[in-house]
């Protein structure tokens, strides 16, 4: 276990001491006690909480590994991928060009992406309808689209724009690894239009491929490509210099094994991306996944959390307009199940958000917002009470990633005085 440091390892956001911004220590500390029953009962390989208050840090702290096989231990500079949480760089980047003056929010996506006009919508017994409106840029930003997760995961994993390749728990002489993607995003949208909707658009909500048509729409409308346009527009000027979609070999060894939840002879844990050969570092570099492909550091992640946290700007920058964060980190789906949450959440333009605490099972204030990744990440900023928190990890697997954000945002709360 590494031990809690006395020095800050965020730029930007000094460390301080619990009591003067409200914590507890003492029950701080239980945040340590449960993240070390995951890993000693190998639920996790490891863990990186951070909780930061008043724009200052409360808590970090390292625990397990990183890379199991290696024996390398979880440190400040682990770089991990974030999944789904990489939709809020998306979503604050086609927010930005919002600012732009570029689109409207009730604007049809289709006047940016032909492709997507006249779609239609899966009936119950495999004919279709119309649809009775466009998709919208608003669509697309709340899930509310109509797309489809399994015609969209299809097409990502199987015809051609990932190489398909099992997933196999690994040992020290046995390494895994994801299969890259090929391609371009793109080119994996265009197929994807001419899929049928699940539903009309705007009359539910179903997670996820809206965010993989938003990467395209920040293409066309910004003219670069996704990387180039994050890097610009919001990695250098927030100082973000560990996130990326790929890694050069320089930042490889940094980068975490990936493991799943499983049962087989290692334990709980099976290796499916080892660093040492990962397609993050020599895969095509091509597919620029804005719904789910960054890496990124906690370091990095903290200042970009802060930064919303601040509505906006963080160290003398504005990335994002204020108000125009507000509009993004408000309900936007009414009563429409967002089922990754739970009662008491609604979902706005790229964040859950928290509705009331009548109806929630987690502590927290309304209008707490955050996001989930798929290895097991998370990350919540509660602006009544001036903070965020963070924690990451690198195993897939649902039960594991519901149950950690669980424990997690209960610990974070029970330590405010």
């Amino acid at each position: 276990m590494a031990d809690t440091p006395t020095v800050s390892p965020i730029p930007g956001l000094p460390l301080t001491s619990p009591e003067k911004e409200g914590f507890s220590s003492e029950r701080l500390a239980v945040i340590g006690n449960v993240m070390q029953k995951y890993i000693d009962n190998r639920m996790i390989p490891g863990s990186l909480t951070v909780i930061a208050r008043h724009g200052k840090i409360v808590h970090h702290q390292c625990r397990g590994f990183m890379d199991i096989e290696a024996e390398k231990p979880v440190a400040d500079d682990t770089i991990f991928r974030l999944a789904s949480m990489t939709k809020p760089f998306t979503c604050v980047g086609l927010m930005m060009l919002y600012e732009d003056g570029l689109f409207l929010l009730d604007q049809p996506i289709s006047s940016v992406l032909p492709s997507f006009k006249n779609m239609v919508v899966r009936g119950k017994h495999d004919f279709t309808e119309p649809a009775h409106r466009e998709i919208t840029f608003l669509d697309c930003l709340t899930h509310t689209g109509g797309f489809s997760l399994k015609e969209w995961n299809t097409i990502r994993f199987h015809t051609g724009h990932r190489i398909p390749k099992p997933l196999i728990p690994g040992t020290k002489d046995k390494l895994a690894n994801e299969p890259p993607y090929i391609g371009t995003l793109e080119e994996a949208v265009e197929k994807f239009a001419k899929r049928p909707l699940n539903f009309q658009p705007g009359t539910d909500w179903e997670y996820n491929p809206g965010h993989s048509v938003a990467g395209v729409l920040i293409e066309k409308l910004s003219g670069q490509p996704l990387d180039v346009f994050f890097r610009e527009r919001i990695f250098k000027p927030l100082r973000l210099n560990d996130t990326m979609f790929y890694l050069t070999e320089e930042k490889a060894p940094r980068l975490a094994a990936a493991y799943l939840e499983t049962k087989n002879e290692w334990g709980n844990l099976g290796l499916i991306d080892s660093p040492r050969t990962s397609a993050r570092v020599t895969g095509p570099k091509t597919f620029f996944y804005s719904a789910g492909g960054l890496l990124s550091t906690v370091s990095d992640y903290a200042r970009f959390t802060q930064m919303l946290l601040n509505g906006g700007t963080f160290d003398g920058v504005r990335i994002i307009g204020r108000k125009t964060l507000e509009l993004m980190t408000v309900n936007h789906t009414g009563n429409f199940n967002i089922y990754p949450m739970g009662p008491g959440y609604g979902y706005g333009l790229g964040f859950s958000v928290k509705t009331s605490n009548a109806d929630s099972l987690l502590p927290g204030s309304p209008g707490t917002f955050g996001w989930d990744g798929a290895y097991a990440t998370t990350f919540f900023v509660d602006p009544v009470e001036d903070l965020f928190a963070i924690l990451l990890t690198q195993v897939m697997g649902n039960s594991i990633l519901g149950r950690l954000r669980k424990d997690f945002t209960r610990l974070v709360y029970q330590a405010l005085k």
